[in-house]
């Protein structure tokens, strides 16, 4: 496969990706966050379950000793995530949770030089603070008396909630599958799984008697696109372009999330695209990329889940 064909189908995770805050946006409207994040991979299982089988057909059941750990990220990543991200859609915009969303690598990065002991440069710290200073942007709006007031969106502060627990996960994975020489298409598969069951006693919890029979078409085909597309094809995309282009070659095109996220805010949901939001997005790239930018020796990891959290 090409180089060219690849970088072509990192651009179209990126937009999968972008969607997803868009039609989540608008799933919100119909449904409340457990029975989204509940529908939306339940709407996936079968799909990358049929993957991981044709795929991995000798390997594609846990040992029972890889369970716990499968458990633990299942919860931390994927539901717990979930949860957080389509609640903060309840309050935030898509253009501000894109945006937060998009420092999850710089938040991963952190941690692993926290945890792992990975090796920070006076330019990653450089990086971490740029990031942080474009949350900040993004949450008060530059505007200083948001602090002074203590009126900080709900939103925004479940979403950077959501970016600490997907880095969390993608810190555990690392190890996880090194541990127990898990491939990351089996992770992630039983992660929506479990991911799917845990949710259920939330499900219940919020009564779907009350909200299903109002729900649209429209809005069951935003959890189709985001089970679908962000979830299942993103990812197929993403790792095959891992396996061709590298891990640090392939991370870059993640940082188009925000950028195609604002123009289809701005479209589709007609979500004012401020000078201070355009300013937040060029900063939190910028600052993405030198928290993250690989090393100047070539050693590229092969795990992808430390982005694929759309």
């Amino acid at each position: 496969m090409s180089n060219l064909r690849v970088y072509s189908m990192m651009v179209l995770t990126a937009l999968f990706w972008s969607g997803a805050f868009i039609t989540g946006k608008f799933a919100v409207r119909e449904f409340p966050p457990f029975g989204l994040t509940f529908f939306r991979f339940s709407f996936a299982l079968p799909f990358i379950f049929a993957i991981l089988y044709q795929k991995q057909q000798e390997r594609w059941l846990p040992k029972w000793e890889e369970w716990p750990p499968l458990l633990l990220l299942g919860f931390l990543g994927t539901f717990l995530y979930h949860s957080l991200f389509f609640a903060c859609l309840q309050y935030t915009t898509a253009i501000n949770s894109s945006l937060i969303g998009s420092t999850n690598p710089m938040v991963t990065a952190l941690l692993a030089a926290v945890f792992l002991g990975d090796k920070v440069s006076l330019v990653r710290v450089f990086g971490f603070l740029l990031s942080f200073f474009g949350v900040f942007l993004v949450i008060t709006g530059g505007d200083w008396q948001v602090i002074q007031h203590l009126s900080i969106n709900t939103g925004d502060i479940l979403m950077f909630g959501a970016v600490w627990s997907w880095a969390g996960y993608s810190i555990l994975s690392r190890q996880i599958m090194r541990k127990y020489d898990l491939s990351p298409l089996m992770l992630t598969a039983y992660t929506f799984l479990v991911c799917t069951v845990v949710s259920i006693p939330f499900v219940i919890w919020e009564q779907p008697i009350n909200y299903l029979p109002h729900t649209t078409a429209g809005g069951w085909l935003a959890i189709a696109y985001m089970a679908i597309f962000a979830s299942v094809i993103g990812y197929l995309f993403q790792l095959i372009a891992i396996q061709v282009i590298g891990a640090s070659r392939s991370a870059v095109f993640i940082n188009l999330v925000p950028v195609f996220t604002i123009g289809q805010a701005w479209y589709f949901l007609h979500e004012p695209v401020t000078a201070v939001k355009l300013a937040s997005a060029f900063i939190i790239i910028s600052g993405v990329y030198l928290a993250v930018r690989p090393p100047s020796t070539p050693k590229d990891a092969s795990n992808p889940a430390s982005s694929t959290n759309c």
